[in-house]
């Protein structure tokens, strides 16, 4: 299992940035692969809620599931995902209090299968999922850097 973990120094408060993290309908704003997600059950960024991340690269849409598992408020939020029933990935914040701001790290753990990682060459496109993740990481960090220090 492949993890992708990228840090950002932003000059805000912790709790600031958790707010804008944990409100997954807003992804979109920073992300370049993500438009957005909708919650569909339990209280929006609390664990055990579930929400549909929808996603996006120029040729093709797709929609995930995913559920919070970790909303430490002003440190960390998680989720798990899934896609057709299947776990794809664990997508994780942590939000740490430095001199100026704080730091925010993100971090992916890919779970899916080898069939899984196959198939999907096809459906994305992509041959190696890491590299593109890292990609976007770091281009939603820079952009929720952006969006908390103006």
């Amino acid at each position: 299992m492949a993890t992708v973990e990228v840090r950002r120094m932003m000059g805000a408060d912790p709790q600031d940035v958790y707010e804008l993290i944990a409100d997954v309908t807003r992804m979109g704003e920073w992300s370049p692969e993500s438009t957005g997600a909708e919650w569909l059950s339990g209280e929006p960024g609390a664990v055990g809620s579930t929400f549909r991340g929808d996603n996006r690269r120029p040729w093709v849409k797709w929609s995930t599931i995913c559920t919070v598992t970790v909303a430490d408020r002003g440190k960390r939020f998680a989720f798990t995902v899934k896609a057709a029933g299947r776990p794809v990935a664990t997508w994780e914040f942590e939000i740490a209090p430095r001199d100026g701001g704080c730091e925010v790290t993100e971090r992916t753990l890919d779970q899916r299968s080898l069939f899984y990682k196959v198939t999907s060459v096809v459906t994305t496109g992509l041959g190696r999922r890491s590299v593109r993740n890292r990609w976007t990481m770091e281009r939603t960090l820079d952009a929720l850097a952006h969006a908390v220090e103006h």
